[in-house]
């Protein structure tokens, strides 16, 4: 990806910027709109046809805009091989379906293509109707796309030279346990102040993957817990703290891939075991401690680069 205009992007800045935009991003975002669908009554023939003039590997089979099955190219070349290419659609598609939805976030589908090695995933609504579908390439396009917007609008804002103004900012978010609907609302509350207050976009991206990181965490792995925020014009700390269970090997929790997740939880895209490594990775100091029955305490502090640059410049 070319990602550099006129600002060094430095490799944990690109890495964390998309860190951010994987979790911003709505899959929605990304996903296409322009369906090739068939019914469940168009014949194995037609469906081939189809597929060759639009250039696509798999066609959806719907009924009243309601996803049925699906069809793949391979489903085909077994009809070929077999000899039923002029069978119906609703014998041979598959019915055993893996769908996403259209609101969830764009790290739902990254982990749904690591986990299932499917070439695309059907999108719905929330009404259940079939609304898009998203492949690895469409990923890779959105989110070229969406880093070189952050890269203009970076530089747009360095090239203000607006000074860092932080001021004084304590909050503190309580998070229940697996609350996925709000898990995120507190980190993108402070990312707006933040934003609000003119800082450097890269160090709002640490703070907001920081915190994201957290509020997941705890809503996946404990009772529930809070977070509590302090920002000033230097830097940002931040802290976890979350009851009952903790962790019974905290050294291999800082292993990326590791995860105590159930399935239930890696189904809905989550445990995937990168909380830690990317609180850490993001972060200029870095606390963590936990025990087990005691819960687990994580502490992360941001330095404000862009504060440092202009004392610097003095």
């Amino acid at each position: 990806m070319i990602i550099d205009k006129n600002i060094p992007i430095k490799m944990e800045e690109s890495t964390s910027l998309i860190l951010d935009l994987i979790y911003r991003l709505k899959i929605k975002d990304v996903m296409s709109r322009n369906l090739v669908v068939a019914l469940p009554e168009d014949p194995l023939d037609h469906i081939k046809a189809l597929m060759k003039q639009r250039n696509v590997t798999g066609i959806p089979i719907v009924k009243k805009d309601r996803l049925l099955g699906i069809l793949s190219i391979d489903d085909i070349f077994k009809a070929l091989d077999n000899g039923y290419i002029q069978e119906l659609a609703e014998k041979h598609m598959s019915k055993k379906l893996v769908m996403l939805e259209e609101d969830m976030p764009l790290a739902f589908a990254i982990s749904y293509f690591d986990k299932f090695k499917y070439g695309r995933f059907p999108v719905v609504d929330k009404n259940n109707l079939l609304v898009g579908m998203i492949t690895s390439r469409d990923i890779n396009v959105g989110l070229l796309m969406a880093i070189n917007k952050e890269v203009a609008r970076m530089e747009e804002l360095l090239a203000q030279n607006t000074p860092v103004d932080a001021q004084n900012i304590r909050k503190t978010f309580r998070i229940r346990k697996y609350d996925f609907e709000h898990a995120g609302n507190a980190s993108n509350r402070i990312k707006k102040l933040l934003v609000d207050r003119k800082l450097d976009p890269r160090d709002i991206r640490r703070v907001a993957v920081a915190m994201y990181e957290m509020e997941i965490n705890i809503a996946v792995h404990s009772e529930g817990g809070s977070l509590t925020v302090a920002i000033d014009n230097d830097q940002a700390e931040i802290i976890a703290k979350d009851a009952a269970p903790g962790i019974e090997h905290p050294e291999l929790a800082l292993q990326e891939g590791y995860s105590t997740a159930n399935e239930w939880i890696k189904s809905l895209g989550f445990g995937a075991g990168m909380g830690l490594a990317n609180i850490r990775r993001v972060s200029d100091e870095f606390e963590f401690q936990s025990a087990l029955g005691k819960g687990t305490v994580v502490r992360s502090v941001v330095r404000f680069k862009r504060k440092k640059e202009n004392e610097d410049d003095h």
